[in-house]
């Protein structure tokens, strides 16, 4: 594990979310859909990542449903994905995603349970 990467936060509409976080971090982020995820994303620099559904199938739509808007999942940035991942599952971390997949930016990632960690949704991201 290499340091915080971004913080998560869902949102219902994004187009609201964005004036508020702008405003609020004088920033302008990078706006992308992650069709694997069923999100559209807008990442800014300082490390806020806003998450909106781009469907009812969501997991974002359901995080919705059950616990409004608000912080959804801490990221940690990580040197070798696949070696984490084969350590966490050795060491009996229970796991959303065993293998990596595609995230925002490009990067690889996978999610641990957060029954595993005492209730936060942690991501793994691995930056080329």
């Amino acid at each position: 594990m290499r340091h915080l990467d971004h913080v998560g936060v869902a949102v219902p509409d994004l187009d609201a979310a964005l004036k508020l976080w702008k405003a609020l971090l004088g920033e302008e982020p990078v706006i992308e859909d992650v069709e694997g995820q069923k999100v559209r994303t807008a990442t800014f620099p300082s490390g806020i990542e806003l998450l909106a559904p781009l469907s009812a199938a969501s997991p974002i739509s359901r995080f919705l449903d059950k616990r409004g808007a608000g912080i959804h999942h801490v990221t940690l940035r990580v040197q070798d994905l696949d070696a984490e991942l084969k350590r966490l599952k050795d060491a009996g971390v229970r796991l959303i995603n065993e293998e990596p997949v595609p995230g925002a930016g490009g990067c690889r990632i996978a999610f641990v349970h957060p029954k595993a960690t005492g209730g936060v949704l942690l991501e793994l991201a691995e930056h080329e």
